[in-house]
């Protein structure tokens, strides 16, 4: 239901034009045109998930990518990026990606290099526009929520690299799952000592200090910045057991 109404009050921005508003613009949306739609939305993304867990059911023990979709090819950190994922690859470790450009076009060239299954769950974001051409096993969803289940469900590790908001919001929910229990426990590496420190520091000085968090839950990452020490922390922890 992203038609425009009369009488709009929705901002222009909002109101449907060439692309018309994102699914998840939709869903969020407080208007009584768009909340009557809810009930039948649920089937939308119901069909999302059904679809994911079918094109993904045969992967297991995977490796999500989370960083910046900004990232040139010309930063150091692609190049790491795309070298940790060949280390992963060439061990047997599927690759997921959120499947746009930057950190994740990286990493899914890194699996086709170390001769991997290269997987992208991509959406629709300003940054994000089209699936990278090194993604073999694709997939596009309308939910944003839903992508992220995609990345967290099928992945024994995390990899973070550099990023915004969106590496951000990945990171502490991959965190909030495992200190809360929600997921088993699982190597989550933080890849770029010098971008993070200001970030880890905070969470031991502050958050640590005011007893937000417990000291173990320091532990749930690791700090690396050289790819094979990344993907040695992987494999140690989480060998692949059906290879």
């Amino acid at each position: 239901m992203t038609d425009s109404i009369p009488n709009d009050p929705r901002p222009p921005a909002y109101q449907a034009g060439p692309s018309g508003p994102t699914a998840d613009e939709v869903l969020f949306d407080r208007h009584p045109a768009e909340m009557r739609g809810d009930p039948w939305r649920v089937l939308r993304i119901m069909g999302e998930f059904v679809e994911g867990f079918e094109k993904l059911a045969d992967v297991s023990n995977a490796v999500s990518f989370f960083g910046s979709a900004r990232t040139p090819q010309t930063d150091p950190m692609y190049d790491a990026a795309t070298e940790t994922a060949r280390l992963l690859a060439e061990a047997g470790y599927p690759i997921i990606t959120g499947g746009g450009p930057g950190i994740m076009e990286a990493a899914n060239k890194g699996a086709l290099e170390g001769g991997g299954l290269s997987i992208g769950v991509n959406i629709e974001l300003p940054h994000e526009q089209g699936t990278n051409q090194y993604v073999r096993r694709g997939m596009f969803f309308r939910f944003f929520f839903i992508r992220k289940m995609m990345l967290a469900k099928y992945s024994s590790s995390f990899v973070v690299f550099p990023g915004g908001v969106g590496t951000l919001d990945e990171l502490f929910e991959s965190m909030t799952l495992i200190q809360t229990g929600r997921m088993s426990r699982r190597p989550l590496v933080l890849f770029g000592s010098a971008y993070w420190s200001g970030l880890t520091d905070w969470l031991r000085d502050t958050v640590l200090a005011e007893r937000k968090i417990s000291a173990e839950d320091l532990d749930i990452f690791h700090i690396t910045d050289e790819p094979a020490d990344a993907a040695a922390f992987i494999t140690e922890r989480c060998p692949r057991n059906d290879r």
